[in-house]
């Protein structure tokens, strides 16, 4: 299986064909190749049965070109990567990094598969298929492709928690330019998994993940965030960039729309209490999945959950007397 990690820090699984599988559908292929060949030959010959011998063998020429190299060409150009045969055997091909083959491609595997395939009848191309890790013949390997398959079990996908509603948007100003793709896929594993984990080894994992990616954004952890809260926002701060990128304006104008609901629901409570709720739940979640904020020395946890200097959570007494910060037991 071959991994590819999209910019929403997505793992992209890519099954590559076995050798049975493929023979089968170049064959199905072939097959019918040979059968259209055979039927414009004949008609061909037919129609220009006047004509002298040298003209007859050009055109016997141009036909093999057409309809042995050219057809497949077409036919898998047009249909990304799927022609009859594998769209029989659930197979398609696709570039390197997952995405639909365009003509070159198309074009680099025809030319390839006349010596590879038709002149050496498929030794060649079976050779190759078993020395290579992921099946390819010399024509993906000159073209940048792979055979996938498509009819595959559909796999359950981890869902990542949200970070804690206390997190949201500090993590705004991080250049995550420089966080490789292979850390980015170990941080999304570990989010889906780590209610599965041991808590001391889930701790431990997420202190060297939050570490590695402080590194890498050259930012350090602040104070006071669990590793596991922090790599969430992070997270969530990339995916929320690239869905920036793609919809442009329209998700900051639903993020703005969001942001008023809820300052209209502080407004009034009664009038939004459902979306409150909701919002609530939300936050336990996200609270519960990651747990409270780590509060370092010095520093006193409010009611509402944030924090504030220890010194501060004594009134200041009124009177004639000197503000100690002392308040006398009741």
């Amino acid at each position: 299986m071959s991994e590819l990690v999209t910019g929403e820090a997505v793992a992209l699984e890519l099954r590559p064909s076995r050798l049975p599988s493929r023979a089968l559908a170049v064959l199905l292929d072939l097959v019918v190749a040979v059968a259209v060949y055979v039927a414009v030959t004949i008609a061909i010959v037919v129609s220009t049965a006047s004509l002298d011998e040298a003209a007859q063998t050009a055109l016997s020429i141009a036909t093999f070109v057409l309809v042995l190299v050219g057809g497949p060409i077409a036919v898998e150009t047009l249909s990304h990567g799927r022609s009859l045969g594998k769209m029989a055997c659930g197979l398609r091909v696709v570039r390197d990094d997952g995405g639909p083959i365009r003509f070159r491609h198309a074009l680099v595997r025809g030319l390839i598969g006349v010596i590879e395939i038709l002149m050496t009848f498929g030794v060649v191309a079976c050779i190759a298929s078993f020395v290579s890790a992921r099946g390819r013949r010399l024509g993906d390997v000159f073209a940048g492709t792979l055979v996938v398959r498509e009819r595959i079990p559909v796999a359950r996908t981890g869902f990542v928690p949200p970070p804690p509603p206390w997190l949201a948007g500090r993590f705004s100003g991080l250049d995550l330019s420089a966080v490789p793709d292979g850390l980015w896929l170990a941080v999304r594993q570990y989010l889906t998994r780590m209610q599965q984990l041991d808590p001391q080894v889930g701790w431990s994992m997420a202190e060297r993940l939050a570490s590695d990616l402080a590194g890498r954004t050259g930012v350090p952890v602040p104070q006071g965030v669990p590793p596991a809260a922090y790599l969430a926002a992070v997270v969530h701060e990339r995916q929320s960039r690239e869905a920036r990128r793609a919809f442009g304006s329209g998700s900051a104008s639903s993020t703005a729309s969001a942001a008023g609901s809820a300052s209209a629901a502080e407004a009034a409570p009664g009038a939004h209490a459902a979306p409150a709720a909701e919002a609530s739940s939300a936050g336990g979640a996200a609270s519960a999945a990651y747990g409270p904020p780590v509060v370092p020395p010095g520093v006193a946890v409010e009611s509402s959950g944030g924090v504030r200097p220890a010194e501060s959570q004594h009134e200041m007494p009124t009177g004639d007397r000197p503000g100690t910060g002392f308040v006398p037991p009741a």
